[in-house]
């Protein structure tokens, strides 16, 4: 069974400005995938040269909420960016036909 590689693509203020300025998209990928995986997945999936993916995880948090009778401690899931670099002149569209 393949794994999904690709989860969705981030859709922030930070994200829009480097999509503008450069050819940078930030996707939110599976925590086992490796760069090399990532690259093929996306030029498969958008049809496009990926230039450069950088990777970063971010580690779960722990939250606390008060209630009533007490307080009650979670931790919020750790997931895996990439900011994938396209080459000059390429770029995709994320929102497709809306």
């Amino acid at each position: 069974m393949e794994k999904k590689i690709l989860i969705k693509p981030v859709i922030s203020e930070k994200a829009e400005k480097l999509s503008q300025k450069l050819p940078r998209y930030t996707f939110l990928v599976n925590k086992d995938a490796n760069k090399i995986e990532i690259q093929k997945a996306f030029e498969k999936f958008y049809g496009v040269n990926v230039k450069d993916v950088n990777t970063l995880v971010n580690p779960g948090k722990k939250k606390s909420r008060s209630t009533k009778r007490k307080v009650s401690v979670g931790v919020k899931p750790s997931y895996k960016k990439a900011v994938i670099t396209l080459n000059e002149g390429e770029s995709i569209n994320i929102y497709g036909e809306i």
